[in-house]
């Protein structure tokens, strides 16, 4: 995989005219910002298509096959499916839509010729709604643009609208990109209207939008095969699966194909199964041509921006492209006293092997070797991204110790550079002064501030991606849980200097036991304790926030001594204050350079990298 700040042009994006491979067909990608309504809007029209039986009992969301995408309510891979519309069989790829997950925007936006771009009705078009637009226009597709969510009691349709033009002016759209439709929906109605005044009563308006701008597959089909693969999956039965789009050329089951890989060696295989999509289903077909989005089965080892072509004409299509990863975590083999008691996969080699696994799939993802075997070094997109790949592993029963996000930064001109970020902040009027105090300290500054008069207030600013590390969880409290905010990568600058990392210090375990709730209500008045009573500890393990600068070791398995004396509070009930239990991306936000988070099928626990006390550096007082 190639990373470049610019998408590689397939022929789907070239401007000379090229024939018509099937006029029933058109392939689509719905694009947004996250929690925009892409998922429910495709549910709607699965129902109005046929999709689903009139009786059959469908889930919401049914395009979140995910467990992790039902529980947290996003989109994190990208996925195919088809609805048939009169005659036209109409392809549609559900995309993420948070920043993290850009890479799988990036390459699915190969396999199609146009875009519905959603923008909620109340906040507008926001960083990742920018994001993907853009990596549309790169390619040159035209865009349809949907106005959802209009049923919101706050919904500000117009000046949405006009804050979309203004979006197209910005990324420089063309003419022709700009005179774009524009359809007013309710996702979860199912509604759609090209004019406000008159109410929506199906979806139908949106599909007719689509059959007429968004043009059909071009390519030959009478040329010789080339297809691009831009997804991949896999079946117990049948292996590995390729899915991609065929650019030109037909294929059938039997044909001897080759498969040109991405250090140029060439694999020659035949094809012995091959899907279609239809609904959320596949469906077994014989044969396949230009235009068609497909699934080839039976090919070992082939991944995703390998071309598979006709073995006398070897000309492959030009990889994939996607955006450098911004930050890196170190991933280790759990070396912890209680290592080895609650996972499956424990060593350095199920690790390796996972995550190699997960690279097949993931192209925004980069994995390095470090000096120790024990440990990798993982590149991603962002905070999100690496802890929904660890919250995988951690459920697939491995067993692994993590470090404290950092950011990659690279040497432009002899001088260091970092990546930075536009961060989209929505709050209460109330809320902003501290708002701004918080971003500020982090060197961020602020760009624009718009007040909608409905008692909240839209900030932007310019920020490091390092300034974002650990600053959600301070978000969340300075705002009481209220306030909303997003970012993406912006561009590299240089380096913004020195950022103050967690002002407090941690109250570690100086010795092994079980939390007696005795020692844990002494130690509460200087501290906010972060594990419960009769917890299992060891040596080195971070059992509370120290209210100071400095770490504190403390011995929180004391018992109360028992003597046969009587005394007036003997019979005093001990009271806890409730402990700050964290799940895992607020522990990967919360920890210093010298710590770690342990993760393991059923806990997640914070310790020092060095756990013995008397090993331990101290902290500096400068």
């Amino acid at each position: 995989m190639t990373y470049t700040g610019k998408m590689s042009v397939t022929p789907s994006a070239a401007q000379s005219p090229r024939p018509v491979a099937n006029p029933l067909r058109r392939n689509v990608a719905i694009i947004a910002h996250v929690d925009h309504g892409k998922t429910t809007l495709v549910d709607a029209m699965f129902r109005q298509s046929g999709v689903f039986r009139a009786n059959e009992r469908v889930t919401e969301r049914a395009m979140d096959s995910n467990e992790l995408e039902r529980e947290r309510g996003i989109t994190i891979l990208a996925k195919n499916c088809a609805v048939h519309y009169g005659e036209v069989l109409i392809n549609i790829v559900d995309t993420p839509g948070h920043a993290d997950f850009g890479g799988e925007v990036e390459r699915v936006l190969s396999m199609v010729d146009g875009v519905v771009l959603l923008v909620d009705a109340a906040e507008g078009p926001l960083p990742q709604t920018r994001f993907v637009l853009k990596k549309a226009f790169e390619r040159g597709l035209p865009p349809v643009v949907v106005v959802n969510k209009i049923d919101r009691a706050d919904a500000r349709t117009q000046e949405v609208l006009n804050e979309v033009y203004d979006l197209f002016i910005d990324l420089d759209a063309t003419e022709e990109q700009i005179e774009f439709p524009v359809l007013y929906t309710s996702g979860r109605a199912g509604t759609a209207t090209t004019d406000l005044a008159v109410p929506g009563t199906d979806l139908r308006p949106l599909f007719d939008a689509i059959m007429s701008h968004v043009p059909p597959p071009s390519g030959d089909p009478t040329a010789p095969l080339q297809m691009l693969v831009a997804n991949l999956d896999s079946s117990d039965y049948l292996g590995r699966i390729a899915i991609g789009r065929i650019f030109r050329g037909s294929v059938k089951v039997g044909d001897p194909i080759a498969v040109m890989k991405l250090d140029g060696a060439v694999q020659q295989t035949r094809v012995t199964k091959l899907f279609a999509f239809d609904g959320l289903k596949r469906v077994e077909v014989e044969s396949a041509g230009a235009g068609d989005i497909i699934c080839l089965a039976g090919i070992e080892d082939i991944n995703i921006g390998e071309s598979v072509v006709h073995p006398e004409h070897l000309e492959a299509v030009p990889p994939i492209a996607v955006d450098e990863p911004t930050v890196s975590m170190i991933f280790g083999v759990n070396t912890s006293p209680f290592a080895g008691r609650d996972g499956q996969y424990v060593t350095s080699r199920h690790l390796r092997d996972r995550l190699d696994r997960e690279l097949l799939g993931n192209v925004s993802l980069r994995v390095e070797p470090t000096a120790t075997p024990e440990q990798m070094k993982v590149l991603g997109r962002g905070e999100l991204q690496l802890a929904i790949l660890i919250e995988m592993m951690r459920r697939e029963g491995y067993e692994i110790q993590v470090s404290r996000p950092e950011i990659v930064t690279k040497e432009i001109d002899g001088q260091r550079m970092e990546p930075v970020e536009d961060l989209v902040i929505d709050v209460a009027e109330e809320f902003q002064g501290a708002v701004i105090a918080g971003v500020g300290q982090r060197r961020g500054t602020m760009t624009k501030m718009v007040n909608h008069g409905s008692g909240r207030v839209r900030l932007e600013f310019r920020i490091p991606a390092r300034g974002l590390i650990g600053f959600r969880s301070q978000f969340l409290t300075d705002t009481k849980g209220t306030g909303i905010m997003n970012h993406v990568f912006a561009e590299w600058e240089p380096w913004h200097g020195p950022i103050p990392a967690r002002a407090t210090g941690a109250m570690v375990s100086d010795r092994g036991g079980v939390a007696t709730a005795y020692a844990m209500a002494n130690l509460q008045e200087r501290s906010i304790m972060m594990i419960e009573p009769t917890v299992e500890v060891y040596e080195g393990m971070i059992v509370g926030e120290n209210s100071r600068d400095n770490d504190l070791d403390v011995n929180i398995t004391k018992e109360k001594k028992q003597t046969n004396m009587r005394a007036s509070s003997a019979d005093e009930a001990i009271r806890i204050v409730p402990p700050r239990l964290m799940g895992l991306e607020q522990a990967i936000e919360f920890i210093n350079d010298d710590e770690l988070v342990e993760i393991t099928p059923k806990h997640i626990r914070l310790r020092k990298k060095v756990l013995a006390s008397n090993l331990r550096p101290k902290k500096s007082d400068d």
